[in-house]
């Protein structure tokens, strides 16, 4: 049996804004980049971001809880190993329903897997 993959947090602004030049995937609520890191590391690395237009820094950090506890769920099945995702809150997250919230979070990884896997011309 395989050992469960280690998902760790994005630190450094410099891990953000690599990810930021990635594919991204927009889906409902949130917005879902996911750079392929390419180093054998087999750790699902992410970040969290929700910018002003959210509301104040009560509405950011409930957009961001609602997002980390997702992430907390899903990318251990719909994440892939060796790539940094950030989550990035728009306008609907701290509205939208949980369930609804959970299901634009999973498509959006799972857009951003099958993208990957699909030849590049």
């Amino acid at each position: 049996m395989n050992a469960p993959t280690t998902i760790e947090k994005l630190k450094k602004r410099s891990e953000f804004l690599a990810c930021a030049q990635a594919p991204s995937f927009a889906k409902g609520a949130v917005v879902v980049q996911a750079l392929a890191r390419g180093d054998h590391d087999d750790r699902i690395r992410v970040g969290f971001t929700a910018t002003k237009r959210i509301g104040g820094a009560v509405e950011r950090n409930r957009a961001k809880r609602r997002m980390r506890e997702a992430a907390r769920l899903l990318l251990p099945q719909f994440g892939a190993p060796g790539v940094d995702y950030v989550l990035i809150a728009r306008g609907g997250t701290i509205s939208r329903p949980w369930d609804r919230l959970l299901d634009d979070v999973k498509t959006a990884l799972i857009r951003l897997a099958a993208d990957r896997a699909a030849p590049q011309v």
